[in-house]
This record gives structure tokens, C-alpha cells and sequence, in this order.
């Protein structure tokens, strides 16, 4: 994998409620509104569940997933091919904590970054 390791951790507050963050996070028909302009891969479940596993599109650069656990206040997926590495998520009443680390030629803390602010903002559209 051609690229640097690198690491992130970002937590924010956000007006919405354990659940609707929850189904933010782990309802594909709802990310992929929030992470457009990224693509994903056709045939997901409607509700992501440990061992699911898809591919997501950021212009040519494809990213591999394999969701490792999925619980009501966490995520855990494994990162392929564009990526390679994981991001941990955890959120409660109010907040949305992400981690991220991994090796990419992407710059991974900006995009991290700008996911928040786009959950963010959905979420409170709501």
C-alpha cells in the first residue's frame, strides 16, 4: 500500500439523540445521504451488522469495509485497498466519536473531518 500511516481521533457534540445517531451510522440508506458524494456498493443490508461487508467509492479511489462489530453505541470496520486500516466509532446522547487509523495516500484527518461536519449537519437538518 503506497502511502503514510496516520492517525485521527475527533469527538463533537451534536442535537440529536443516541438512536438517530445511531441510525446514522449503521442504516446505509441513511449514510450514504450524509457521505455523498461517495459511492457505495448495491445489495447492503439495511442495517450494518458484524461480518457485513461492501465497497465504497471516493471518485477512482475504491475503499474496501468489513464490519467487524456493530453494536447501539459503536462501530468497528476493517479498511482495504484505498485504505488500509480501521475506524472505530462510539456516540451517545448528544456526541459522535470517531477513530481513525491507517495507511493511505489519502489525506485521511481532513476527510475525517469534514465526515463529522456532514453528520453533523444532517442530523440537525432532521
Amino acid at each position: 500500500m503506497l502511502g503514510t500511516f496516520q492517525q485521527s481521533n475527533l469527538r463533537i457534540e451534536i442535537a440529536a439523540s443516541e438512536q438517530k445517531i445511531s441510525d446514522s451510522l449503521l442504516c446505509p440508506s441513511q449514510f450514504q445521504q450524509w457521505l455523498f458524494p461517495q459511492t457505495f456498493s448495491t445489495g447492503m443490508p439495511d442495517r450494518l451488522c458484524a461480518g457485513a461487508s461492501f465497497t465504497s467509492w471516493l471518485g477512482p479511489v475504491s475503499i474496501q469495509h468489513q464490519v467487524e462489530t456493530a453494536s447501539p453505541n459503536g462501530l468497528q470496520i476493517l479498511m482495504s485497498k484505498g485504505v488500509d486500516g480501521y475506524q472505530e466509532w462510539h456516540w451517545g446522547e448528544g456526541w459522535v466519536q470517531s477513530r481513525l487509523a491507517g495507511v493511505s495516500a489519502l489525506q485521511l484527518n481532513l476527510g475525517q473531518t469534514i465526515t463529522l461536519l456532514r453528520l453533523k449537519v444532517f442530523l440537525t437538518r432532521s
